[in-house]
Order: C-alpha cells, then structure tokens, then sequence
C-alpha cells in the first residue's frame, strides 16, 4: 500500500502546488503588499496566525531562517492571515478555472474531490507532531468540488511534509544538509536547491563538508552517496512513507487507483501550463 499511496500523492502533488507558480497567486499577495518570497510564506503559513517567525523557520525546516524571519515580518506589517488566507483561496479558484475550464464542473471532479476528501478526513484529528497540517486542517472546507479538491491535496500534502520533517530530524540533518542529501539523490539540480532556499555557496559547502565526515557523501567534486549515505537516505524516504500511508490505505488501493485515473489530466494540464519540468511524471 505504501508504493500506492506515493503514488497518489505524487498525481496529486501538481494540483496544490500550482499556487506557487500561478501569476494570479503573485498578484493576489501583491495587493495586499507582499513582495517578493514575503507571499509564499505568509500564504503557506497563515492558517497559523501570526506566530513568531521561528516557528515558521521551524516547520519550513530547509529554508535559510533569514530568509524566513525577513519574509514574515514583512508580511505581517503588510497584512493579516485572514486576508492571506482568503487571496490564497481566489487565486487557487481564479488559476484552477483559468486552465482546467468546464473540467471543473465535471463528474470527474466531483468523483475524485469526494474520494480525497474522504481520504483528507481520515487524518484530520491526527495533528500530534504535524503543525502545518494541523493548522490547515482546522480551516473551513469550501464548497466547490474543484476546491474541495485543492484543500483535500493541501492537507495531505502538509500531512505527508510534516512526517518528512519528523524523519529528517530523527536521521540527525538539518535544513541545509536536507537540501544537500537531496541533490546527491538526483531529483533536483544542487544549485537550484541552494538558491530558491537562500543558501550562500560558503553554507552550502560547509554543509557538504559535514555530511562528507560524518560518511555521507564521497569527495567527489560533485559530492554522491557511499553506501551508508545511500542507505540512511533511503531510511528517511521509507519513514516519511510509512507515516503518511494512513489516509490512502483508508480509502483503499483501487479508489487510489481511481483517483490516479481521474486526476491525471487535471494534474498534466497544470503542469504543462504552470510546471512544465513535472510533466514527465504523467
């Protein structure tokens, strides 16, 4: 069940994580004065309320917490979550219409919105240890199937990121090094993870420095797993796995299979306009 619900998750992914890519989203934070990487953490963050920025440094865990830290303040000088919180939902709206079209009104959507959200409120009193899911998991369901379906991905989404923290933190990594494991791992290039998360390259190379000593990476130039890197990486993969299965294996292996089915044209259409390096995975 473990590969499936991954797989599920995977299909789903692009379908909540268009709004960091959708321009309706940048303009939405615009108005009320975001600038910058200010409106993907207040937006991200807001179900929390204003809280103290290491709170937000805590769950966001890979981000350089400068980064962080200036981007809160400068939201919350700005605006107010609630306000946030209501631009997030337009733009998720406004985004999800302009390109599915009639898509959002089909039997399709309302079949798979029904089946995640069953699956979403498998796990909404199961909050211990996973703050940002259960920040958004106290917010109100919408109405509409097409949002249905947008906050059912979020709430998985933010249930399976909090396991994934959890699971960095038990192997001992912090941010940066999270960030370094993942590029030895080949699923995103080393430099775009250091750059979108604010790392200076003197950062990122004490960090690789570190995970070298500790037996993690070879001297390579471009740093790869030893053996034990390889295996420890594969034990947080599996952890974040078996903590985030509970929703989907409620809901059963062939509704997954459905779900797959059914949200695989949304989730390509998305990417193709929004996210075009995601294509492959549909």
């Amino acid at each position: 069940m473990i590969d499936v619900a991954r797989r599920t998750w995977r299909f789903l992914e692009p379908y909540h994580g268009m709004i960091y890519f959708a321009p309706e989203a940048v303009a939405a934070y615009g108005k009320l004065g975001l600038r910058g990487r200010a409106g993907y953490f207040a937006s991200r963050s807001a179900a929390l309320g204003v809280v103290p920025a290491p709170v937000v440094v805590a769950t966001f865990y890979n981000f350089n917490p400068a980064l962080v830290a200036e981007s809160i303040a400068d939201a919350w000088s700005a605006t107010d979550p609630a306000a946030v919180l209501e631009a997030r939902y337009a733009a998720a709206d406004q985004a999800l219409r302009g390109t599915l079209g009639d898509a959002i009104d089909s039997p399709e959507m309302h079949r798979a919105a029904t089946l995640l959200r069953a699956a979403a409120e498998t796990v909404a009193g199961d909050v211990t240890g996973r703050p940002l899911f259960a920040a958004h998991a106290a917010l109100p369901w919408p109405a509409e199937p097409h949002l249905v379906l947008w906050h059912a991905q979020t709430l998985l989404r933010e249930y399976r990121g909090d396991a994934h923290v959890a699971a960095l933190l038990t192997a001992g990594l912090n941010g940066i090094e999270a960030l370094v494991t993942h590029a030895a791992s080949g699923a995103v290039p080393a430099e775009t993870l250091r750059t979108s998360r604010a790392w200076s390259e003197d950062e990122w190379n004490a960090a690789v420095n570190g995970l070298r000593a500790r037996g993690w990476l070879t001297d390579d130039a471009d740093p790869a797993f030893t053996p034990d890197g390889t295996a420890r990486r594969a034990d947080i993969e599996k952890a974040t796995d078996e903590n985030s299965v509970t929703p989907y294996a409620h809901i059963g292996e062939s509704a997954c299979a459905e779900l797959q089915t059914l949200v695989r044209p949304f989730s390509r259409a998305l990417s193709e306009k929004l996210m075009p390096w995601a294509l492959s995975r549909y």
